[in-house]
């Protein structure tokens, strides 16, 4: 089976703090458009998606989870740097453990050998389409708050 008719089975945390959310960065080529993910990764074989996600957690940003709560399962069919992209997502609503995460502005980590920005911003951008979430079909589990 080639990568591009893989479907990917993966998890993903929403960390909302007021009108913020906590996500990571990235960069499409082709589209030449930056877009935002909240954080998280792939299941492994035999590892619960709950599992996972508190070890994508540790792996990428060294924090532990609490408040975990499981909002449901996001199918998202997808185009990325040119290429076709197949993911089920298990999204998960949570908080950082350590209060010093509310306080950063951003942070770096590795996902491999590329760095990666993970950033606070705000939900009116992305509800606006200023910026852009992905998939956009997570803005539904968005809490506005007033």
């Amino acid at each position: 089976m080639s990568k591009k008719t893989k479907i990917r089975v993966i998890t993903l945390g929403l960390i909302q703090d007021k009108n913020r959310l906590f996500v990571s960065e990235g960069y499409d080529s082709v589209k030449h458009q930056s877009f935002y993910r909240p954080l998280g990764g792939g299941i492994e074989f035999g590892e619960t998606s709950l599992e996972a996600l508190k070890r994508e957690f540790q792996e990428e940003v060294n924090a532990d989870l609490t408040n975990i709560h499981y909002l449901g399962c996001v199918e998202n069919i997808f185009i990325y740097n040119g290429e076709p992209g197949h993911e089920i997502i298990q999204l998960y609503r949570c908080n950082f453990s350590d209060h010093k995460f509310y306080e950063l502005e951003s942070l770096f980590f590795f996902e491999g050998k590329r760095e990666v920005k993970a950033l606070w911003v705000e939900i009116d951008q992305l509800i606006s389409g200023e910026l852009v979430l992905v998939p956009t079909k997570l803005l539904d589990f968005i809490v506005k708050l007033d």
